[in-house]
């Protein structure tokens, strides 16, 4: 008996034991300089709210943004930004803008009216320096680079698409040899925020 109330005693020891510690386990830290987040928080005070803008330089024109654009700066964590990009009646498009630890990463969820994911998504970059506290460069990222290259659109290997945030204004601006393309959109007017993204739900 006393051998058997030994084990228990000790078994009951290693499960207090145990708990004890899973109890001061701590998650590693996310990491992060004062740009980034300064960039990072400047884009979450809009969290929410939805603007309206107009493509202001492109050199390439396509009809398709001759249309009503709107911003939603719809989901917002500690971590990541969830920023749909409505064309018209065209909800395919999500700006998602991660802190990583080694940086930020943008994004382009796209998808299909039906919720499924285009063959072209999930392509963006991914920050290389310190940037600024109202602009960040995000450089083609590996993953993106041979999703183009498979597509058969190699030029885009080139692409850095910058983000820029001020009192009054956002711009989403993409630029490559021989490519640029700018929306601006008014902070100061906010409009009725729209329906969610394709794939996602209110």
């Amino acid at each position: 008996m006393r051998t058997l109330y030994s084990i228990a005693s000790f078994s009951l020891l290693v499960v207090f034991n145990a708990s004890a510690a899973a109890s001061t386990i701590k998650s590693a830290p996310l990491v992060s300089i004062p740009s980034h987040d300064n960039f990072f928080s400047s884009i979450a005070e809009h969290c929410g709210k939805a603007y309206e803008g107009k493509v202001v330089f492109d050199n390439d024109p396509s009809p398709a943004f001759d249309t009503k654009l709107v911003m939603h700066v719809r989901k917002c964590s500690e971590k990541e930004l969830q920023i749909p990009f409505h064309v018209g009646d065209n909800a395919s498009r999500t700006w998602i803008i991660t802190k990583t630890g080694s940086g930020m990463s943008l994004k382009h969820d796209h998808r299909l009216a039906n919720g499924d994911d285009d063959p072209s998504t999930m392509y963006g970059g991914h920050t290389v320096d310190a940037g600024f506290d109202q602009a960040q460069s995000f450089p083609a990222d590996q993953y993106s680079k041979e999703l183009f290259t498979a597509s058969g659109i190699p030029q885009s290997n080139g692409n850095t698409w910058q983000m820029f945030i001020y009192d009054e204004k956002f711009t989403y601006r993409l630029i490559r040899q021989g490519r640029e393309f700018r929306v601006d959109f008014d902070l100061t007017k906010a409009i009725a925020p729209p329906k969610a993204p394709w794939g996602y739900a209110d």
